[in-house]
């Protein structure tokens, strides 16, 4: 396989490719420079992403629990 895509790079960083693919992938990143940067770069990239930012709100997981909290009381209650 010589032509990877941005999907195929960002599965190989977050160790989610199968493993014919990441040898393929580690083979063209050894001797394709244009390759690796583009690697480079997606790496540098992800490093940057704020996990905090991809957590959810406070008011969104007590939404949720309440939700949770009435439908069990409304299971209790019916059965």
């Amino acid at each position: 396989m010589g032509i990877f895509t941005t999907e195929d790079m960002i599965q190989y960083l977050y160790n989610e490719t199968s493993p014919e693919l990441t040898l393929a992938i580690k083979a063209a990143l050894d001797s394709d420079w244009t390759l690796r940067e583009k690697f480079e770069v997606i790496q540098a990239t992800s490093k940057e992403l704020n996990p905090v930012l991809m957590s959810p709100r406070q008011q969104t997981i007590d939404f949720i629990l309440n939700y949770a909290e009435k439908s069990v009381e409304e299971h209790t209650l019916h059965a």
